[in-house]
């Protein structure tokens, strides 16, 4: 499939299916702790990048093929912003016609001050915006945002969208060490928090590959600390263990590279979702993944991730990176 992906096991939300409503790495945020890489070029064109109609048809095929209880929610989280898709609107509603699974939208929430955008996601049951800086100075650095996406917007949009919102609004914290897990950098973050008034604050950690290879996570003490400051509403979410589901791809292949273009994974926990979907051919399956030239190795926390080959970080393992001669545009790959 081309727009849904998984189930993947979810930090909040048990097995996600997901739908992912824009091509990598489409986005008006550049953090340096991003997952999928470093956003070139930034943007904030809201359109409609992928056909709204092929989406919700993929939704449907996905929803028909899996049985009960085998997907928790389904999640707009896409490679990048999913809200940059302009049919954001239409597609929650229509998903809430297929099926009565909670739907839920991960988004920075840099669009919330678009009335437009407020309406339009009214109809989820959770939304989940980030929050990681409650200074402008702090937010340039972490977030590094599109010249148009102000302190000052971002703020006043998400509390107008509280506001409004009558689901779950559960803002995540992403701590970076020596960035925002200060006693200083929380306390204005809970300033704003407070302001704002979720149901619940999520406490992240870059457990994955942060695309600046200097990102590491907050130490013991400074996790104490955001848990003392940021307030009784607060919570660690530690990495959700569970299956990667690779079925509904034309190989196996297709299957890991619709998953790690969006949730990069460490290498043993490829190997296991391998073993159950593969027994017996981890290696070959790997090596087909290697020479595909649709993925790349990332190396952080001396540990090896995979992600999508157009992905840009510096520092790869360039062995990882084989391009075939007729190889697609990154664009064509993972549409």
């Amino acid at each position: 499939m081309k727009y849904v992906f998984g189930p993947v096991p979810s930090r909040r939300l048990g097995q996600s299916l997901g739908i992912d409503t824009i091509p990598l790495k489409t986005c008006n945020w550049n953090c340096v702790y991003c997952q999928l890489g470093r956003t070139v070029p930034l943007t904030n064109e809201r359109r409609e990048y992928y056909p709204r109609e092929e989406i919700l048809n993929e939704v449907e095929q996905a929803l028909t093929a899996h049985k009960p209880g085998e997907i928790d929610w389904v999640t707009f989280v896409g490679s990048g912003e999913p809200t940059l898709h302009s049919s954001m609107g239409w597609l929650i509603r229509r998903v809430k016609e297929l099926t009565k699974l909670p739907v839920a939208v991960i988004t920075n929430g840099a669009l919330f001050y678009l009335p437009e955008l407020r309406e339009e996601l009214a109809a989820a049951d959770a939304v989940l915006p980030s929050l990681d800086a409650g200074s402008a100075g702090l937010y340039r650095k972490i977030n590094r945002p599109h010249p148009d996406i102000t302190f000052e917007r971002l703020v006043d949009g998400l509390i107008a969208f509280r506001k409004e919102y009558l689901g779950k609004l559960w803002m995540e914290v992403m701590l970076v060490r020596g960035l925002n897990d200060t006693e200083e950098a929380l306390r204005e973050i809970t300033t704003v928090l407070e302001r704002i008034r979720p149901n619940e604050v999520h406490i992240n950690l870059p457990t994955r590959p942060p695309v600046e290879t200097w990102v590491q996570p907050p130490d013991e003490e400074g996790l104490m600390r955001a848990l003392a400051i940021l307030g009784g509403v607060a919570r660690v979410v530690h990495p959700a263990e569970g299956s990667f589901d690779l079925s509904g791809a034309e190989s196996v292949v297709d299957a890991i590279v619709g998953i790690i273009t969006r949730h990069p994974m460490r290498e043993d926990e490829l190997r296991r979702a391998l073993e159950k979907w593969t027994p017996g051919q981890v290696d070959k399956a790997l090596e087909q993944l290697s020479s595909s030239g649709q993925a790349q190795a990332v190396e952080r926390y001396e540990m090896r991730f995979w992600s999508a080959s157009p992905a840009h970080f510096p520092d790869t393992v360039q062995s990882q990176r084989t391009k075939p001669p007729d190889r697609k545009k990154p664009n064509e790959q993972i549409a």
